[in-house]
């Protein structure tokens, strides 16, 4: 059963330029996995991070570096969850997660399912 589904969008050039300017910002945003992938790498991750916590209806609390993108053998992202984000879907229910990015135009979007 769906427990909740999300969708983000984000700007490939508009977050490395944050990350330039602010380079301390990866670390608050990016799993340490995730650092140091292309500007487009990381806005999928960002993008997949803003949609799961739309997935979970946006509890407080939630940490951007307890989501992490990684990729199965065939190339498909799957998220790993772990600390606040594994224990508000704990809280939910959640047991598996679905996603899928997309890269077109500068921009990245992201969907996620969360399901029991």
């Amino acid at each position: 059963m769906i427990v909740g589904i999300g969708v983000d969008i984000a700007d490939i050039s508009r977050l490395g330029e944050a990350l330039r300017r602010t380079p301390a910002l990866a670390a608050r945003l990016l799993a340490k996995g995730e650092q140091g992938g292309s500007a487009s790498s990381l806005a999928g991750c960002f993008a997949a991070k803003e949609a799961v916590a739309k997935a979970l209806g946006g509890p407080a609390g939630l940490r951007w570096t307890d989501v992490e993108v990684t990729h199965d053998s065939r190339g498909r992202p799957v998220l790993e969850v772990s600390g606040s984000v594994a224990a508000a879907a704990a809280r939910l229910g959640v047991r598996s997660w679905h996603v899928s990015l997309s890269h077109d135009g500068g921009m990245c979007v992201a969907m996620v399912v969360a399901e029991s």
